[in-house]
């Protein structure tokens, strides 16, 4: 169970149904006090095969106190026992050291502990009054912190276990939210904490994933598990469901470009997506390497696709124009797992997100060259970015319970 997302989708997470662990299980683990409750707690809501990955100690922790937020079956007496048979026989597997490269531009990295234990802060949102928002996904809240004040304030959900994922900001500053676990979209007033739902039409669609809003006021979508994108009219509140043409394909990251189109990674295939805004047609583009699982993208200036190849440690960059695609070896290599990505000021920044410890990568696009910063207390792990205002760069670091800003200076 390296990565919460690894595990299992959080809506299986969350809302789970027992399932009997069997003979083959119970031999197949180590032995050792809290085995037992292990595969018939744990195995309620996961695969157990997947805590193999392993974390160290810390992260084990707080992986314990994610499921804690969420009431996992587990008597109270027996966290402890637990925890320890988990940090025993799953310890932390190798990971590629991360690549420390220098280079011209001059930076700092800033992190915040978020209030809540065990919160596991996803997508981060860079505020119009300077603020940064995150979800406390398993914490069923919405944070905001101020940088000035170093101030924080969490807003509870309405509905239990929402599983809160990616986050968008309207015109009039409302923060709109995905529920991950819970088969809806939401949007929060800060000025009084109301929280207002919106309910998917197709019940099939469980786990709304990422949005973004359009120039128009229009919020997109994506839902990886359904299969299918979206898009919520605000004003009526109606929602239409877009399927994607290639089966399993995960609609993943989406963003807007400057003419108000969609574009969308498919992080189950070697492919990235455009949705027409008129029609609701979707084209498909093809990456060269068949390998290839985009999961984050960014856009620069001049609507270039900026994407991160998690499966290969590559970025990757595509013209929607003529379709060609041009790819570079991420700095730590095939198993750095490019993760959160964003373009700002000329250049790319985005994550390493199983380097040891977790770099913050800045790729030159004139030059093709790489500069890197180590990630103050390892990173792990920064599963998406966004870009403030003054074009510094604010991450949600999950499993350490962090949000962070790269000051570019």
């Amino acid at each position: 169970m390296r990565q919460m997302s690894r595990l299992a989708p959080v809506a299986a997470i969350l809302l789970c149904q027992a399932l009997p662990a069997n003979a083959q299980q119970e031999r197949d683990f180590p032995d050792g006090p809290g085995k037992d409750v292990f595969i018939a707690s744990c195995g309620a809501c996961h695969e157990l095969n997947r805590a193999r990955a392993g974390y160290t100690p810390e992260g084990w922790r707080t992986v314990v106190q994610m499921m804690k937020n969420v009431g996992a079956p587990v008597p109270p007496e027996q966290w402890d026992t637990v925890t320890q048979y988990l940090i025993k026989s799953f310890p932390e597997r190798p990971r590629p050291a991360a690549a420390k490269i220098d280079g011209p531009q001059q930076a700092k990295i800033h992190t915040w502990q978020v209030p809540t234990p065990g919160s596991r802060p996803h997508d981060p949102r860079a505020g119009k009054d300077g603020a940064i928002w995150y979800t406390g996904q398993l914490a069923n809240k919405i944070g905001r912190f101020d940088p000035k004040t170093e101030q924080f304030k969490e807003s509870p959900l309405k509905t239990p276990r929402t599983g809160p994922h990616g986050l968008a900001e309207d015109r009039d500053g409302n923060i709109w939210f995905t529920g991950n676990s819970s088969s809806l979209i939401g949007k929060l007033d800060p000025k009084t904490g109301d929280v207002t739902e919106y309910k998917m039409p197709d019940p099939a669609v469980k786990d709304p994933h990422t949005l973004n809003f359009d120039q128009n006021g229009i919020l997109w979508f994506t839902a990886q598990n359904a299969n299918v994108m979206g898009r919520l009219d605000p004003k009526s509140g109606e929602i239409k469901i877009i399927k994607s043409p290639t089966p399993n394909s995960r609609p993943y990251g989406l963003q807007i470009n400057s003419k108000g189109v969609p574009v969308v990674v498919l992080f189950g295939t070697n492919k990235v997506a455009t949705i027409d805004p008129a029609t609701l047609t979707v084209k498909e583009y093809t990456l060269p390497n068949a390998a290839s699982r985009p999961r984050r993208l960014a856009l620069a200036s001049d609507d270039i696709v900026y994407y991160a190849d998690f499966s290969r440690g590559f970025l990757g960059r595509l013209d929607l124009r003529n379709g060609e695609a041009k790819e570079w070896q991420s700095p730590s290599g095939p198993q750095s797992q490019p993760y959160g990505i964003a373009f700002s000021k000329g250049a790319v920044y985005y994550n390493e997100s199983n380097a040891k410890p977790n770099t913050m990568v800045r790729f030159d696009p004139a030059t093709e060259k790489f500069q890197t910063w180590v990630i103050p207390g390892g990173g792990d792990i920064v599963r998406n970015v966004d870009v403030t205002r003054d074009g510094n760069v604010v991450t949600a670091n999950s499993l350490v319970n962090q949000i962070g800003v790269l000051e570019l200076r």
